[in-house]
């Protein structure tokens, strides 16, 4: 059946939560082979990954997004690492928790808010690197982006902040409940920012690799800034390393040194090359592939490639897969991931994984 005859039925049951993977445990797409980080990926067989977990269909970064990301098919989970007062890593998007947590609501931190520069950016809100780990976690999470995904709101007050640590764990016993490897893929976030506070980011992150004994196929390592990645690879982990690449400018680490390079320049067969020597993947947003050499150009170089965001409204979606009059609806999503599955992508980075793995499917 062609993809879009199928999509919005698909995608109605899955708002209903009554698709086959998230009403049976152990399901055709939940046990497939892991598709793990290894040298060679079968023909077709893209890695999906969880963009902080299922973050179209719970808030992002808590343990019911992860799972619920894994239940469906999910072959890694993306934790975005910042630090604590006390130096703890924990999972949130941003350091700033004002749009993913309850903290507002919280009179006792009201004296918290305050103003930042963060990688050259004013910044107003809450900040993790102001509180303990024992005070996060009397935080709750909410939807991010509640306008887009008010029915995720439903979920706002129920799931605690989580440690880098606790997903390590959550991976391992889902890994062991689904007979299949679910590989963590963290990314350091802001790791210039955090080193000139004291709180770097990579010795931590090397610190819980060693101590999970986290090998090849159980974690990635990302990033956006290079010197980050090659601090990760001085601590010789033996895990894959993934440069995350942006649309526009250059990497912070990169900005601030006066280093001139940008992503673009990145992107280029020279910049690839670059990235090889200390890198195994490339992470662009997805609009810097379709009608591009990049997926080529990175297997030129030796290097996988793994896009990112893919999502299903129609505000995400290009102009001739959208589908309804709303921004929110939702699109012909499965008809996107076979363009960039055709393109030959080795991973895709998704809000919906289980409609990543649909589409994998064919």
């Amino acid at each position: 059946m062609h993809p879009r005859g199928r999509s919005r039925r698909s995608l109605l049951l899955a708002a209903a939560g009554t698709t086959a993977a998230a009403a049976v445990p152990v399901t055709a797409a939940a046990a497939e082979p892991a598709a793990a980080n290894t040298v060679s990926r079968p023909p077709g067989r893209p890695i999906v990954i969880g963009h902080r977990g299922a973050a179209g269909w719970r808030p992002e970064h808590t343990a019911a997004s992860y799972t619920y990301a894994v239940q469906t098919g999910a072959d890694w989970i993306e934790p975005d690492l910042v630090p604590t007062k006390d130096h703890v890593l924990v999972v949130r998007h941003e350091n700033e928790i004002s749009q993913t947590t309850d903290v507002a609501f919280h009179p006792e931190f009201a004296d918290r808010r305050t103003t930042k520069t963060v990688d050259g950016r004013s910044v107003t809100g809450w900040f993790t690197e102001d509180f303990t780990l024992a005070e996060l976690k009397t935080l709750r999470a909410v939807e991010r982006l509640p306008q887009v995904r008010n029915r995720n709101t439903v979920f706002d007050g129920r799931e605690e902040v989580l440690t880098f640590q606790e997903v390590v764990d959550l991976a391992r016993g889902l890994s062991k409940a689904y007979g299949r490897t679910i590989a963590v893929f963290p990314e350091t976030k802001h790791p210039t920012y955090f080193r000139g506070l004291g709180l770097a980011l990579e010795p931590k992150l090397a610190a819980a690799i060693r101590r999970g004994r986290l090998g090849p196929r159980e974690c990635v390592v990302q990033s956006f800034e290079p010197t980050s990645l090659k601090r990760v690879a001085a601590e010789r982990l033996g895990i894959p390393l993934w440069q995350a690449l942006g649309t526009t400018g250059g990497p912070y680490d990169l900005v601030s040194s006066g280093d001139p390079t940008t992503y673009k320049d990145m992107m280029t067969p020279a910049g690839l090359r670059g990235i090889a020597e200390y890198a195994d993947w490339i992470g662009p947003d997805k609009s810097s592939v379709a009608g591009t050499s990049l997926v080529a150009d990175a297997h030129a170089a030796g290097l996988r490639i793994g896009p990112y965001t893919f999502r299903a409204e129609n505000q995400f979606l290009p102009a001739d897969l959208r589908r309804g009059t709303g921004a929110n609806d939702f699109g012909d999503a499965f008809a996107e991931y076979a363009l960039y599955y055709g393109l030959g992508v080795d991973a895709v980075v998704t809000d919906f994984p289980d409609l990543a793995v649909m589409a994998r499917r064919g």
